[in-house]
């Protein structure tokens, strides 16, 4: 068994345990190193981020692109806000409103447990 997509199913079911008429919500993609393709887990989290921001269309999404420390700055903020902008197209592609997307892209930051919590990107509906 792989460790990646274990982990990521761990993140996506904590955050599929919000109540869904919650305004303030937080999905968050993981992805493989140097890498902004969206794997089966992934695609999971997007369309429960998806479908809570269609339950709830006048609350505000910000998406925050990460990349981990191996590279240069620049590439690394290029891959952040390469790896957001696949995240917001999936959500333009599933019906939510590129209007109400806020994108930022954070670029390299160190992880605490593992390094795949720098390869990713949150979405946040609500709360900014």
């Amino acid at each position: 068994m792989r460790r990646l997509p274990l982990f990521a199913l761990l993140v996506l079911g904590a955050c599929s345990m919000l109540p869904p008429s919650s305004p303030t919500a937080r999905y968050v993609v993981f992805f493989e190193q140097w890498s902004a393709k969206l794997d089966p887990p992934g695609m999971q989290a997007l369309a429960a981020a998806a479908a809570a921001a269609q339950q709830h269309p006048g609350v505000p999404i910000v998406v925050t692109g990460y990349a981990d420390p191996e590279g240069s700055p620049q590439a690394n903020k290029d891959l952040s806000r390469l790896r957001a902008q696949m995240v917001i197209d999936t959500l333009v592609q599933d019906g939510v409103a590129a209007a109400r997307i806020t994108r930022r892209s954070q670029g390299s930051v160190v992880f605490q447990i593992d390094s795949l919590e720098s390869r990713r990107v949150e979405i946040k509906l609500g709360g900014g």
